[in-house]
């Protein structure tokens, strides 16, 4: 099974970049055969171009904000090294649980350590925040600026602050990063299971390195790896809304292993794990549902084992 991950000497910077990207965290994944051509498809996917980034900048519902986050936005955008419009993402995923993951990526972050696939930690730190840690010398703040909603459909703009301390750079490494991130309802799959979409814009600062490093030489490690992780989680989230339909009863149990999950957001994920799998024939609970689930959902990705030997290599 091959590991797609970028060369060790960049794993920091573009920690960097990941680190103010949550909920589209970093999930190391296994290069499946059932996808080919994995990076060439998303590396071409994106852009960087004016246009993207003025309708970008159009997006941002400056109007309706408060003063600090105004500002806090236009420091962000006069201080911008690299842009850049990952690939929309389009694929199947029940829509409250989508509207889930949205809404709480701490839990999604939670199923990742109960799965044992990351050791990625995301803590709630006051409202609209969270704390981030990689587990491998990546830091991060992350803050929720504005959050609109129309029905299923929303904007969410984020500001993060990461830093990187550890083996991979002579140096402690920070960066910033707003993001823009726009989804809404796609048009349904042709077998009539519902699709999301999910766009997101990055405008990024790393501290200390100027445009023309940051753009001719790690522009094109930054983008693919960041395209590639988006798509990942993508799929991680479409893996689960295919569990909660098929087998719902081990989506519930595995909601109350959340320990570093609020109760109310476990309670949330196993109704929406019964509501979703309520008309399926294969929604009735069996002794093996939940080692059932943990397989399925966990058989793509690396163990955290597998992950802490790639970083010591």
């Amino acid at each position: 099974m091959r590991v797609h991950r970028v060369p060790a000497r960049f794993v920091a910077l573009i920690g960097l970049f990941l680190a103010a990207v949550a909920p589209t965290v970093r999930l190391e994944a296994a290069e499946s055969a059932a996808v080919p051509g994995l990076l060439s498809t998303l590396s071409d996917g994106g852009s960087s171009s004016r246009e993207s980034r003025r309708q970008a900048i159009a997006a941002l519902p400056l109007e309706k904000m408060a003063e600090p986050q105004r500002r806090a936005i236009e420091k962000a955008l006069r201080a911008t090294t690299l842009y850049r419009r990952l690939p929309a993402q389009t694929f199947v995923c029940d829509a409250d649980l989508f509207e889930f993951a949205i809404e709480s990526p701490e839990s999604i972050v939670d199923i990742w350590r109960v799965l044992g696939i990351s050791r990625l930690a995301l803590d709630p730190a006051g409202p609209d925040q969270w704390r981030l840690a990689d587990g491998y010398g990546t830091v991060g703040m992350l803050r929720l600026l504005h959050h609109e909603r129309q029905s299923h459909k929303g904007t969410l703009v984020f500001h993060g602050r990461g830093a990187y301390t550890g083996s991979l750079a002579p140096k402690p490494l920070s960066g910033a990063c707003l993001l823009v991130v726009q989804h809404k309802p796609a048009a349904p799959a042709a077998d009539g299971r519902p699709r999301q979409q999910i766009q997101i814009d990055a405008f990024v600062d790393v501290d200390g390195m100027g445009l023309e490093i940051v753009t001719r030489t790690l522009q094109p490690l930054i983008v693919r790896s960041a395209a590639s992780n988006l798509h990942e989680i993508c799929l991680f989230l479409s893996t689960l809304s295919e569990a909660a339909t098929e087998n719902p009863e081990g989506v519930v149990h595995l909601a109350s292993r959340l320990t570093r999950t609020t109760p109310e957001d476990r309670q949330s994920l196993a109704m929406i794990a019964r509501t979703a799998g309520k008309n399926s024939p294969l929604a009735a609970a069996t002794p093996d549902d939940a080692q059932r689930l943990q397989t399925e959902l966990a058989a793509r990705w690396l163990s955290t084992n597998d992950l802490d030997d790639m970083h010591r290599q």
